[in-house]
C-alpha cells in the first residue's frame, strides 16, 4: 500500500531582493493513514508553507508531491479547489466560523459546495458529527453563543463533513485557554485512533507532545523526524 502523502525534494523559492529565499529547500517526506503528526519549529522554519502545500492551498517552486497516490504540485487553482473539498478537512486557529450560522449549518457547508448528500442526509450528518465532537445539544447555537473551545468542536465537526482521509490543523490550539485547548488534543487523539490522519503545525511542546510524530523544521529544511512509540 502506497502513502497518504509523498513529498519529493521540494523547493519553495520567493523572490526577495537580490538573494531568494528557500521557504522549503529540499523537503522530502511521507505521512501513512492513521499518522498523527506535528509540524514545528521557529517562525519563518517553513512549517507553515509546508503545511499549506500539503493542504494544497499553495503549490512548490518544484518537486513531488503525491496525495493519495495522485501528483498534485501541478496542478491548476481549481483543480486543487477540487482536491481540498473532496480529500482535506481543515481546522485553524481563528475557528473559521460564519457569525451568523447555527452551528449545524456550518458543519453542512462542506457538503453544499460537494452537493454529494440529500438535504435530509445532510442535516443528519452534521447533527452525528456535532454529537461526535460533544456538541450535540448545541446545532442551534451561533459562533457567539458558543465558547472558544465549542466553536473549535464546531470547525472540527465541520472539517470531518466531506469524510476526509486526512485532516490539516494550523495551531489549533492557539486562541484556547488551557482546559479547552487539552479537550480539543484529546478530540484529536480519538479521531487519530479512528484512523484518521491528523498533520498540525504547532509551536508548543505540550500541545506537540499528543501527537506520536514530530517533524522539526530549521531554515526551510526538516531536520528531525521523530516517532515516538
Amino acid at each position: 500500500m502506497g502513502h497518504l502523502i509523498e513529498i519529493r525534494d521540494m523547493y519553495k523559492i520567493y523572490a526577495q531582493g537580490e538573494e531568494p529565499v528557500h521557504a522549503l529547500d529540499g523537503v522530502s517526506v511521507t505521512v501513512d493513514t492513521g499518522e498523527f503528526v506535528a509540524i514545528m519549529g521557529a517562525s519563518g522554519s517553513g512549517k507553515s508553507t509546508l503545511l499549506n502545500i500539503l493542504g494544497c492551498l499553495d503549490t512548490p517552486t518544484r518537486g513531488s508531491y503525491l496525495l493519495d497516490g495522485i501528483e498534485v504540485a501541478r496542478r491548476s487553482r481549481r483543480e486543487l479547489a477540487s482536491i481540498r473539498n473532496k480529500k482535506l478537512g481543515f481546522v485553524f486557529q481563528n475557528f473559521n466560523l460564519l457569525p451568523r450560522m447555527s452551528a449545524v449549518e456550518q458543519v453542512e457547508l462542506p457538503d453544499l459546495y460537494l452537493g454529494r448528500l440529500s438535504r435530509h442526509a445532510r442535516r443528519a450528518r452534521a447533527k452525528e458529527l456535532l454529537a461526535r465532537v460533544g456538541l450535540g445539544s448545541r446545532g442551534s447555537h451561533s459562533p457567539a453563543e458558543l465558547s472558544g473551545g465549542q466553536q473549535q468542536r464546531v470547525a472540527i465537526a465541520r472539517a470531518l463533513m466531506n469524510e476526509p482521509p486526512v485532516l490539516f490543523a494550523d495551531e489549533p490550539t492557539g486562541n484556547l485557554d488551557t482546559k479547552s485547548s487539552v479537550e480539543i488534543m484529546e478530540l484529536f487523539t480519538q479521531l487519530s485512533a479512528e484512523g484518521i490522519t491528523i498533520v498540525m503545525v504547532t509551536h508548543e511542546d505540550d500541545i506537540a507532545a499528543y501527537a506520536r510524530r514530530h517533524l522539526v523544521m530549521k531554515d526551510g529544511k526538516l531536520v528531525k523526524d521523530v516517532t515516538t512509540p
